[in-house]
């Protein structure tokens, strides 16, 4: 019975060929390299060497301190190979110190620009204890626009109730009358929704103005309380 093979198939039958062929001619050329360097050895001993008494089928065996003065040690070849590069880390360490240098630089310099100090608005909030509220977000609006609604995580929530302090808006405002209102969301008691406003009427002056948003846990009422803090 005859076969017939696509070319295609033949083609990679034939390529695996020519790889295994390859591979064997490597393998044996390897495999080689050790006997031809034995051989090699006894070829180069002194010419006037004395013939040996031995029959001429046993060759002579190389002088005892020809191998080892013709091969180095084989415990210096790591130590030279393995370059010192505890001073390239040392240099990479402290580029890297400078580029986060230059990245807080860059940053401060860049809310010097667009806050500058006589327009600069700033609002923080701040929680204490935490018992009758789990705060999930916050909303703020200046002069009945809004500027930003923060949904906050976990860690940050946590990071809150440690003592943690978060500016959660920087902006600018002219100088003037202005009014700031803030909803607060959240899980109060009961673990029920709970949603909170609080509002402040402030006159912005020449320099920079700080308020801070404070959430704090009133025992007597068992109930949070929100109010807005004006830092003359």
């Amino acid at each position: 019975m005859s076969h017939v093979v696509s070319r295609p198939s033949f083609l990679a039958a034939r390529k695996g060929w020519a790889v295994g062929l390859v591979a064997a001619m490597i393998g044996l050329s390897l495999a080689a390299s050790p006997a031809i360097a034995q051989n090699a050895a006894p070829a180069a001993a002194p010419a006037n060497a004395a013939p040996p008494s031995a029959p001429a089928s046993t060759p002579a065996a190389p002088p005892a301190g020809a191998d080892a003065a013709a091969t180095p040690p084989a415990a210096d070849a790591p130590a030279d190979a393995a370059p010192d590069t505890r001073g390239l880390d040392q240099e990479v360490q402290g580029l890297k110190k400078d580029v986060v240098d230059l990245n807080r630089d860059l940053f401060v310099l860049e809310e010097e620009l667009l806050f500058p100090a006589n327009t600069q608005v700033a609002v923080f909030l701040s929680m204490d204890v935490g018992d009758f509220f789990a705060l999930d977000s916050v909303q703020l609006k200046i002069d009945q626009k809004e500027v930003i609604n923060y949904l906050y995580t976990p860690r940050e929530v946590e990071a809150l109730l440690r003592g943690g302090v978060h500016r959660l808006y920087l902006g600018n405002l002219k100088v003037g009358k202005h009014e700031l209102v803030a909803f607060f969301s959240g899980k109060g008691p009961n673990d029920r929704d709970y949603k909170r406003g609080a509002n402040l009427s402030f006159e912005k002056g020449i320099g920079a103005k700080y308020l801070e948003l404070k959430i704090n846990d009133r025992q007597r009422k068992q109930q949070p309380e929100f109010e807005i803090k004006d830092w003359e």
